[in-house]
């Protein structure tokens, strides 16, 4: 099953709280999936497919980390063998600003809300545009 976007713009959801995009902080002294996820696209532009993301900011909050590669590989296939929610759930266009980027082999890139390649995305057609989840109902 494929999960991932091509030449995609998760937009920004309509009942985001914020006017422009934030960095993600940490609550409680931890990093949350949101500092994560923002870690990983923003110091990677295009590089990560939207299982990359999924897995491995799951993968970095378990308590204990695993012990190689073998064991990696085997936690990929069990997190894969069930129903994930895809990044049109992420707390970086729900909460933070973030637009999600993809580009034509489903790599991610950060596109923040108040730039005008956003605006230029959201006005054309050269990428299909989903919103990101509501946090509310309508």
């Amino acid at each position: 099953m494929d999960l991932h976007y091509y030449d995609t713009l998760i937009a920004v959801a309509d009942d985001c709280p914020v006017p422009h995009s934030e960095v993600p902080r940490e609550r409680a002294g931890k990093r949350t999936v949101a500092g994560l996820q923002y870690e990983m696209l923003a110091d990677a532009p295009h590089t990560l497919t939207q299982e990359d993301v999924l897995f491995e900011s799951w993968l970095r909050r378990q308590d204990p980390p695993p012990a190689g590669p073998d064991e990696v590989a085997r936690l990929r296939h069990e997190f894969f063998a069930r129903s994930q929610a895809c990044l049109r759930a992420s707390p970086l266009p729900k909460r933070h600003g973030f637009g999600l980027l993809f580009d034509s082999a489903g790599r991610i890139a950060l596109c923040p809300m108040e730039s005008a390649r956003y605006q230029e995305l959201l006005a054309g057609d050269e990428v299909t545009v989903l919103k990101a989840m509501r946090s509310r109902r309508a």
